[in-house]
């Protein structure tokens, strides 16, 4: 079934209809007075969406679930998960609906998704609303992340909602709505195998690779090579995390994407100085989700996986096992290739063999340096464009003592780094925590203009501008300890 809108653009309901048992069809909740606060024009082009239909009553309606197409099925997706290590059978969208499933002009079918727009049957006891702080943030955060070249969910717009919501304060409601490739998670596969029923698992694999990943379908084993795609997406996906300096901050399976697309920006935040225990998250007593370790729990996450897909893999459980423990294994050299080629890139240098010996200490070295001195992350990365060009002063600025830094840099500029490299690679602007937080408290009052500035200049990385020069600088030094929330 699918629902026109306008005329020219389809809600489609495949997930739905394909794997009725992983969702609950339901409505959004009434908005009282909606009211449009930011909107992606760009994105609603490429996704043949009418500008003038989505500024209207019946595209608010569509923006927040409340006018649904004609023939649309808005449902709540179900899935299990682990959180923070702990496993509950049954999570699900519990604030959040699917809408369907768009089909662009060029052909890409993405999954219209609703977040705040009211209690579900997966609510667990939550009010299944959201604030304007939150969903705000995660629109920013994720154009951030797509500007940099990061996998995604977009945010197509976020809609007031006009009612109070109560948290630690009362605070004004409102609704995203975001664009992904799929939603199905590592959890929707822990969901179908905990139901015991392998047909339903065998349909949720079949669908993931139809959707997801095509060319497993023409593996001699397709559910193995359907792993396999997985797997590699989600190395390369945290290694660019940890190369921009980005703590997602709630890495439970139930937010990790079979498509490989960052997804949830609650207590996520970026680097100010450089800290291999950077933790900004206020749920993570334990710092199970810090900064460094992104890359082991992405890891522990694709074994849950490979659990849940076991009877996929082989009739005899000890060689599903084998079978999956072969594809886990190549994890860890994925991830470490990726990051070791993208740390190059970020120096300036040939991405070439990880084991060519000039490179390597230069690259080991980087990360002892930014570790011993806790320099601003990006700001470092940023400025050795200048020190290529034979400008050391902005670099040597961030040390209080630039001896280690001298003594680097005279290694790594030796291997002649590529200065437009280095500034293809290394943004100037990143949603800095400071900036972040002004943004949304401005806007929760009702002013729109810091969060529309500073979404001006992140979505822009690249390119410096003048007057822009404060969204490029570090955190003041009376700026944290700085905690995050979920927004729930």
């Amino acid at each position: 079934m699918s629902a026109a809108l306008q005329g020219t653009v389809f809600l489609n309901d495949h997930f739905s209809r394909d794997l009725p048992e992983l969702s609950i069809p339901w409505k959004a909740e009434p908005t009282p007075d909606p009211r449009l606060l930011v909107l992606n024009s760009r994105l609603a082009a490429d996704l043949g969406l009418d500008l003038e239909f989505l500024r209207s009553d019946n595209g608010l309606g569509l923006l927040t679930g409340t006018a649904v197409p004609e023939g649309a099925t808005p449902v709540a997706q179900g899935y299990a998960g682990h959180q923070f290590g702990s496993y509950s059978p049954r999570l699900g969208d519990g604030r959040a609906l699917l809408m369907g499933e768009l089909r662009g002009p060029d052909g890409t079918v993405h999954d219209l998704h609703l977040k705040g727009s009211g209690r579900t049957p997966f609510a667990r006891g939550g009010d299944g609303l959201a604030a304007v702080g939150p969903m705000l943030r995660e629109y920013l955060v994720s154009e951030a992340m797509h500007a940099l070249g990061i996998p995604t969910t977009r945010s197509l717009a976020v809609v007031a909602t006009g009612a109070t919501i109560h948290r630690d304060t009362p605070q004004p409601g409102a609704v995203l709505a975001r664009v992904a490739a799929s939603h199905l998670r590592v959890g929707s596969f822990q969901y179908a195998r905990a139901m015991g029923d392998e047909d339903l698992l065998r349909r949720l694999a079949d669908h993931a690779i139809a959707r997801l990943h095509p060319d497993a379908a023409e593996a001699e084993h397709p559910y193995r090579a359907l792993f396999d795609a997985v797997v590699s997406a989600q190395a390369r996906l945290v290694a660019q995390w940890m190369l921009v300096g980005f703590v997602h901050g709630v890495m439970n399976t139930d937010n990790m994407t079979i498509s490989g697309e960052t997804i949830d920006y609650g207590p996520c935040a970026f680097m100010d100085g450089f800290d291999p225990a950077a933790l900004y998250s206020s749920i993570d007593a334990e710092g199970r989700y810090a900064y460094r370790n992104q890359p082991v729990i992405a890891e522990w996450n694709l074994a849950r996986l490979a659990e849940s897909l076991l009877p996929l893999l082989h009739d005899d459980e000890d060689q599903a096992v084998e079978v999956a423990m072969g594809s886990l294994r190549t994890f860890r050299d994925q991830y470490s290739a990726a990051w070791s080629s993208g740390m190059r890139e970020k120096l300036g240098l040939a991405a070439t063999d990880p084991a060519d010996d000039a490179a390597t200490p230069v690259v080991d070295g980087v990360i002892a340096l930014l570790q011993q001195h806790g320099v601003d992350y990006t700001s470092f990365f940023r400025r050795l464009g200048a020190a290529a060009r034979g400008d050391s002063a902005p670099a040597r600025a961030l040390f209080t003592d630039p001896t280690d830094y001298d003594a680097w840099a005279n290694t790594w500029l030796a291997l002649g780094p590529d200065a437009d490299r280095i500034d293809r690679i290394n943004p100037a602007y990143i949603p800095r925590n400071h900036l972040v937080e002004e943004a949304l408290a401005a806007a929760t009052a009702g002013d729109m203009d810091p969060f529309l500035q500073l979404l001006y200049a992140v979505t822009d990385p690249y390119r410096e501008r003048p007057g822009l020069e404060r969204y490029a600088a570090g955190a003041p030094e009376d700026f944290g300890p700085y905690r995050t929330f979920c927004g729930t």
